[in-house]
């Protein structure tokens, strides 16, 4: 359907004026104390709420709520109270109390709102002397006896890339809660990734340098938080979220990342402190250990029918990748070949493994959810197709020899599914995984951490569970079983186009989309459907009876207006 910023902001604009006249008169006296004078609030100037308001982490007794607020002709902390209601005129308000945005948290505030009740809607604003901010909506998680839940799934927003009309559809989608797998920022400078168009969209990053230091990353989300459709979404919808490595950056694992340099960026531990920090000034997220901002893990029980477990895939107990050319190369390949099928290569870390195996246990719920970044499919080609698709050599020769590597070897799949008779000994040798083995083309997922994913999908698989993985990170749509090293299958991956990230449209800019998907749809045997050229958000909703997936995609990102389709759909059932 046709949108636009317009209407975004239109919405906002009502949201404000709607929490001012629910304001009504003076607050009561009792209300007033620590919220400062009239004459000091008259001039410290008016309190400003750029940033809108979110909701987050909710379970099904308290909601984290939050704000940005800062006056407008000083630096002095702003006293606020919240409120939460039942009704959106705040007659029946439910639980409240003081709160304090201050300089040290970037003038965010946080509180965890407690002594609401289970699968419930509620209204909550912030409110000083003379300002309040705009209303939001919010819901706590049901206990016994729900229905049915459901969830749209975000992932890799890139502010210049882009407009976030995937967030606005989302609440048009009927979506009761949200789940961002992680990229909410990215951390490149103004010239960086994706950045070609910002100029022409008005969305140039700020600031213009690479993000290193905390003021760096507040102010970077400042940038993305005033998008109208993320405020939206904030504001009408609870987000449970998980940082991935943009967050911080590119490619990152537990001492370093692929986009970092310490010889002139500094230690990556600081970095990674100050990226941290923003993160949880700025996300609507309980902070589960504040001596380690790390462990985000956490679970969500949705009453009896699903629990969703957030991972973390990043910082906690990621190995550095393995290269994969080290992996195809004949001089590299057995050593690299041996730490990648060590069973001690992490990918999670012990403790977030012991811990998740207790939360499989304990849990009857029908649904087991994996809230987690990157692909936990198989995503396995051949060796023969890797050797040939070298991405460091894009000359005419070596596209014509990467397209026989991949004609070759469906050739061979489909005489042996016809005839394995008529197979010739290239054909065989070419579907002989001790002579052509598969490995995953982007190691960065959980490809490159084999043993790790048996662990975490054979632990559920002993209990007996039913296992879905959400991820995103690709910036394209995926739908996949989920198995074993022997081929069992314990459940299905369903991952989410990116929200405004170009993907493999880009990448394989030579081949037409619907060949892009004839490639892996061929390839890859556990493939069950992919779009590969569009963005969008994924809508779960989840019954007792089944867990179904719908894709939403946008024709485009690069202007205010659009429209959506809802193209495919997929179920697993219970």
């Amino acid at each position: 359907m046709p949108s636009n910023n317009s209407r975004r902001a239109f919405i906002i604009r009502m949201a404000s004026v709607s929490a001012t006249l629910a304001a009504g008169g003076a607050m009561a006296e009792e209300q007033l104390e620590g919220l400062g004078s009239a004459a000091s609030a008259r001039r410290d100037g008016p309190v400003r709420f750029d940033y809108g308001v979110a909701s987050g982490d909710p379970l099904s007794d308290r909601v984290i709520l939050w704000t940005h607020a800062r006056r407008r002709f000083t630096n002095l902390p702003v006293v606020m109270r919240w409120e939460v209601a039942s009704d959106p005129g705040f007659r029946r308000v439910v639980s409240a109390g003081l709160v304090t945005a201050r300089a040290q948290t970037g003038y965010t505030a946080k509180v965890d709102a407690k002594g609401l009740h289970a699968g419930r809607t509620y209204y909550y604003r912030f409110r000083t002397l003379f300002d309040v901010s705009p209303v939001g909506v919010t819901r706590t998680l049901p206990r016994a006896g729900v229905e049915s839940v459901k969830l749209a799934v975000f992932s890799c927003s890139n502010y210049p890339a882009g407009y976030f009309h995937a967030y606005g559809e989302a609440v048009h989608a009927g979506a009761e809660y949200a789940v961002h797998l992680g990229d909410y920022i990215y951390e490149y400078p103004a010239n960086g990734y994706a950045s070609q168009d910002a100029a022409a969209l008005g969305r140039t990053s700020v600031p213009a340098t690479e993000i290193l230091t905390l003021d760096d990353y507040r102010r970077r989300y400042a940038q993305y938080r005033s998008d109208p459709d993320l405020k939206q979404l904030h504001a009408r919808v609870p987000v449970i979220a998980i940082w991935d490595d943009h967050e911080i950056a590119n490619d990152s694992f537990v001492t370093g990342a692929e986009n970092h340099d310490e010889a002139t960026e500094g230690p990556f531990d600081v970095r990674v402190a100050a990226a941290l920090q923003a993160y949880h000034e700025w996300m609507p997220i309980r902070t589960p250990d504040r001596s380690d901002l790390k462990k985000a893990y956490r679970s969500f029980d949705f009453g009896d029918l699903l629990s969703l477990h957030m991972l973390e895939t990043r910082l906690l107990g990621r190995e550095e990748p393995i290269s994969l050319l080290d992996l195809v190369n004949p001089a590299t390949a057995p050593a690299a070949l041996a730490e990648f099928a060590s069973p001690d290569r992490q990918m999670l870390g012990q403790e977030q493994v012991s811990w998740i195996s207790q939360r499989l246990y304990e849990s009857d719920a029908t649904w087991q959810v994996f809230g987690q970044q990157v692909l936990m499919a198989r995503m396995e080609f051949p060796v023969s197709i890797l050797q040939a698709l070298n991405p460091s050599n894009t000359s005419p020769e070596a596209i014509a020899a990467g397209a026989r590597a991949v004609n070759d070897y469906l050739a061979a799949k489909a005489t042996a599914a016809i005839n394995p008779a008529l197979l010739t000994p290239q054909q065989q040798a070419l579907l002989n995984p001790q002579i052509n083995p598969k490995l995953g083309y982007n190691l960065d997922a959980w490809d490159g951490y084999p043993a790790a994913r048996e662990v975490l999908l054979g632990t559920a698989a002993a209990l007996g569970k039913r296992v879905i993985s959400l991820a995103g990170d690709t910036h394209n749509a995926w739908h996949s079983d989920l198995t074993l090293l022997d081929g069992t299958k314990v459940g299905e991956e369903f991952a989410t186009p990116g929200v405004s990230s170009p993907g493999l449209e880009e990448a394989l800019a030579a081949l037409p989309p619907a060949q892009t998907t004839a490639i892996f749809r061929g390839v890859i045997d556990t493939l069950k459907f992919c779009d590969t050229y569009r963005r969008g958000f994924l809508l779960m909703t989840f019954t007792a009876q089944s867990a179904q997936g719908q894709w939403y995609f946008l024709n485009t990102v690069k202007s205010p207006t659009y429209t959506v389709a809802q193209d495919y759909t997929a179920s697993l059932a219970a």
